[in-house]
């Protein structure tokens, strides 16, 4: 008979592969996706946006009914919130949590992949009056996950900015304003008995706005920096390649200051605006796509900070969408990434979501940037029409539709058309407003006639295998050995199970 003690130890080594496997499948980058806009695309809009372009990780600044509806089936991971209003009510009395959960979570999984709630947003800093039951109300919603058998699934956290930090440089003697001590000891008590993770707002916007000049620009945007430029801890002697990494270090030793570790902290917030009032010059275009584009790149490298290189960096960049709705400057609205009509504001690469390949000719037609708009929809309509283009992916509803702009349902139309009949004669020209290109137009699910790309990978990668801050991305290589080396591990264990229960 087996003793329960080795049992036991064998159960927790799986536990602690399965840990490994999870930590092994890398860095996400999702999306805030805000509703102070006049003119919000519907929920299945909005979904169908993030379809095609793969993004498979978002943060609701509530729980809105009809975009939980159109979440659902589609494996996209979803953080709801609970909004600084509710706080008060759910903190108070416990029976207001159950509702929440019941109406906000429980309603809508598993079609639902809701993974998350944030409770609040930046409660300590713009609500400090409501700090007090801020922990309680986290409890509260976590007893209500455990009464729905839902708490392995979803987590509870609470996003906090960085002005909780006073002097976030040098990273290693960062700290958390003495205050809130009470509140945050027992919110990353919470955290840590949950196996949860610290929600962080980011901004290097407006550490380098605020800096004086302290920081060059170029430490705000990712971008190399001259030996005689370096940033270092002097007391670590670590480099910090970007504000965005030392941001987050920094707050890895605010909590290292309580004695507490092995609380991985995600980027619920950050991004850059792209543009801004007379008194708002860093607010550019070229910044923001700068910005962006290489925090894509730096969150997918699955690599950690400075001090904790080994836990990726799971980041929401903020926004989906310029809410114009926002008061305040006028950086405030333009945030957003995309325009309603599902197109983007500058060129973005969302890693996986674009496939660079090409087709057997190498060539592909697409419609030039700055044709003529009725040219345009004359050579959309002869290459869809008469030209026997199918043009079928580009309706309402259907993969190629988003971004809803005449220039890419031209190109997707040019192209059909010539990649049927270039070999006939057929050219790549629709009055002037053509032209071709080596590079394959396809993105996400739409897949341009004549590109070689597969399409086997499908929508999504797989799910998160657990919260690992939460994590579902990554290296697939290291995941396939992870995992095959824990079925080999099973394998063993089983084996020395059954030789032990014959003895």
């Amino acid at each position: 008979m087996v003793e329960p003690r080795m049992l036991k130890l064998w159960l927790g080594i799986i536990i602690l592969f399965i840990t490994c496997l999870s930590i092994a499948a890398g860095a996400f980058v999702g999306f805030n996706i805000g509703t102070d806009l006049s003119n919000l695309p519907s929920a299945t809009d909005v979904v169908a946006i993030l379809k095609a372009h793969q993004i498979t990780h978002v943060r609701l600044f509530d729980a809105d009914a009809h975009m939980l509806t159109a979440l659902a089936d589609t494996g996209i991971e979803v953080m709801v919130s609970v909004t600084n209003e509710e706080i008060l009510g759910i903190g108070q009395t416990p029976s207001v949590a159950a509702a929440w959960v019941n109406k906000n979570v429980a309603a809508f999984v598993p079609s639902t992949n809701i993974t998350a709630i944030a409770v609040g947003s930046e409660v300590l800093t713009t609500i400090p009056n409501a700090a007090r039951i801020l922990v309680p109300a986290m409890n509260y919603l976590q007893k209500a996950l455990v009464a729905s058998n839902l708490n392995d699934q979803i987590k509870v956290s609470t996003p906090q900015s960085m002005d909780v930090i006073p002097r976030p440089f040098p990273p290693s003697t960062a700290a958390f304003n003495s205050t809130w001590n009470s509140t945050i000891f027992q919110m990353l008590q919470f955290l840590k008995n949950t196996n949860s993770y610290y929600m962080l707002n980011a901004y290097p916007y407006y550490g380098y706005v605020n800096s004086n000049g302290i920081f060059p620009i170029d430490y705000a945007l990712f971008r190399p920096l001259s030996s005689v430029k370096e940033i270092v801890d002097p007391n670590t002697l670590l480099h910090y390649d970007s504000m965005f990494d030392a941001m987050v270090d920094a707050t890895y030793n605010s909590i290292a200051a309580f004695n507490i570790s092995g609380i991985p902290v995600v980027v619920t917030e950050t991004g850059w605006p792209w543009l801004g009032g007379a008194n708002e010059q860093d607010a550019t275009v070229e910044n923001a796509e700068t910005f962006n584009n290489n925090l894509i790149r730096r969150v997918s490298n699955d690599s950690g900070p400075p001090s904790q290189p080994d836990i990726p960096i799971n980041t929401y960049i903020y926004e989906l969408f310029n809410e114009d709705k926002r008061p305040g400057p006028i950086s405030e609205r333009n945030w957003g990434i995309f325009f309603p009509n599902g197109s983007t504001v500058y060129p973005i690469s969302l890693g996986s979501s674009v496939n660079v390949s090409t087709n057997s000719s190498g060539v592909f037609c697409i419609a030039k940037q700055d044709a003529d708009s009725k040219k345009l929809q004359n050579g959309l309509n002869y290459a869809c029409g008469q030209g026997q283009g199918n043009c079928s992916a580009i309706q309402t509803g259907q993969p190629c539709y988003f971004p809803d702009t005449l220039q890419n349902h031209a190109s997707y139309a040019y192209n059909d058309y010539y990649q049927k009949m270039h070999t006939f004669g057929g050219t790549c020209d629709f009055d002037g407003t053509a032209t071709t290109t080596s590079q394959d137009p396809s993105y996400g699910s739409c897949k341009f006639t004549g590109s070689s790309s597969t399409s086997g990978r499908g929508l999504f990668p797989p799910p998160a295998l657990g919260p690992v801050g939460p994590s579902s991305q990554g290296s697939s290589v290291r995941a396939f050995s992870f995992g095959f080396l824990l079925v080999v591990f099973l394998s063993v264990v089983m084996a020395d199970v059954s030789i032990s229960m014959s003895l």
